[in-house]
Order: structure tokens, then sequence, then C-alpha cells
């Protein structure tokens, strides 16, 4: 998600924190990651154990997993945890308070939820955990919903949740370069601690089909929704699905995954 207009989004601890309300949704609508993004991480990796950081309820974890990896997840939310534990255990904490107790790792990943760390203090965290070598990888999903879904949210929400940060024309222009000084700030963080190489940045393009009740799910587990009472939120569900149901029923979402990544030095 990018910049959240007013403060920083580390700060918006109320947000951060509303994803568990229903984490079997979450789950089920979320979407997985490029494959190309896994093999990058463990092929530029000195090893294959993995610190997942905000790992929600285990969608990247268990991505890593499936190739061989050995996880360990941190996330703030003890809902979101609970359920990712059936996979791979997980420490419920901040990244900033979490205590790695010494332990070291060869790749910290980060999906979706690097924005909701302090950028200082969570750069200075992932150098003292991350092994000589070792990776560094944050990444997002930019997703681009055609151009008329994207107007009717952001009026829905408009219309629903006038005081969101949100609403108005917020929403209307989803882009990669909307991301951008996301990535670049957490570049920043990198950056500060001196312990790290200059850091680039990874895209992937795809596009996913979405049936109308499986894009409102997804939707559903947006910031700004997941924090909407519950007759706000199926306003703004039941404007959007009129909006997919004039096209038919069905959408394409253009997705871009952008990741911003460094190397641990010795």
């Amino acid at each position: 998600m990018p910049t959240l207009p007013g403060s920083e989004p580390h700060q918006h601890r109320t947000m951060a924190e509303s994803f568990g309300v229903d984490p079997e949704r979450y789950d089920r609508a979320r979407p997985r990651y490029p494959d190309e993004l896994v093999t990058a991480v463990l092929a530029a990796s000195p090893g294959k154990e993995v610190l997942d950081i905000g790992c929600g309820t285990g969608i990247e974890g268990r991505q890593f997993l499936a190739r061989g990896a050995v996880v360990l997840g941190v996330e703030p939310d003890a809902r979101m945890a609970e359920f990712a534990r059936r996979d791979f255990p997980v420490e419920v904490a901040k990244f900033e308070d979490w205590d790695p107790a010494g332990r070291t790792f060869d790749a910290l990943v980060s999906g979706q939820a690097w924005h909701w760390v302090e950028p200082g203090a969570g750069a200075a965290k992932a150098a003292r955990v991350l092994r000589p070598g070792g990776r560094f990888v944050a990444f997002w999903h930019v997703f681009m919903p055609p151009e008329e879904i994207s107007h009717a949210l952001a009026d829905a929400l408009r219309r629903a949740m006038p005081d969101s940060p949100f609403s108005g024309n917020y929403l209307k222009s989803p882009s990669a370069q909307a991301y951008q000084p996301m990535l670049d700030k957490a570049a920043a963080g990198l950056a500060g601690t001196g312990a790290f190489a200059e850091a680039e940045n990874w895209h992937y393009e795809w596009t996913q089909d979405y049936r109308r009740d499986e894009w409102l799910d997804l939707l559903a587990t947006q910031g700004g929704v997941t924090v909407a009472t519950p007759e706000q939120r199926d306003q703004v569900l039941a404007e959007v699905g009129e909006a997919i149901d004039a096209r038919g029923g069905h959408l394409t979402t253009k997705y871009s995954t952008a990741a911003v990544t460094a190397v641990r030095l010795s």
C-alpha cells in the first residue's frame, strides 16, 4: 500500500493490527507471490533459514517452506500468528520489540508488511539478525484493477467512510509508481545502518482473473475496509459489487509485485 496521508504507516497501529479480524478470509483471498520472487530470494541467500516478518497467516512462509526453507515467523497479531502456526513456528511481537535471542538467519523476508515497521529500528534489527551475506527482501503487491473499479472503490469509501484516509481520490489511480516512495524509504533505512550493500528493486508483472465474489472477498481484507464498521463495509462491498456486475460479473486485475532488497555486509 502507498504511504497513508497524514502520518507514517507504522504509526497507524489500529489499521496495522486490523487484518486479523478474519484470518480465514485473509488467507483465502490474498494473492500468492510470484514463484520467480521466491526463487530469486533463495538463490541470492547463503542458506535456507528464513525469517518472515509480519508473516500474517503464513502465505509467503508456506511458499518458502515448499522450496525447502526453514521458516520462523514474527507477527504482532496473535490471531494471524495462530493461523500461520499450522505450518511453521511463529512468535508474537512487533519486529522492533522482538527478541531474537542470538538467532541469525540467511534471509529476512517481509510480504505486505514492512511499511508497518519503523524504518530505522527495523533496519537496525534486520542488520542484527542477518548473517554476513544474508539477504533482506521486503515486497508488496501493487494491485491495479480496471479504472472504473478503482473509481467505484474510492467513491464508495468516500460515501461510507468520509473520514478515512482512503476516501476521495486516494485510490482512483493505483500504480507501481505510487509505491516507489515506500521502497525508497525502506532502502534509506537499510543504508542508514551502514551494514548493507546498496539496495536494489525487483519487479514482477502478472495478472489474475476474479469473479465478483472473489474480488469482494479480497477487498474485504484491504486496509481501510478492515477498520470499517460492518455497516460501512457492507455499503462499500455493495457499491463495488454493482460496478463489477456492470462489467459482466468478472474482472482482470494487473499486479506488479515490487521488492526492495539488499545484502548484509560482512
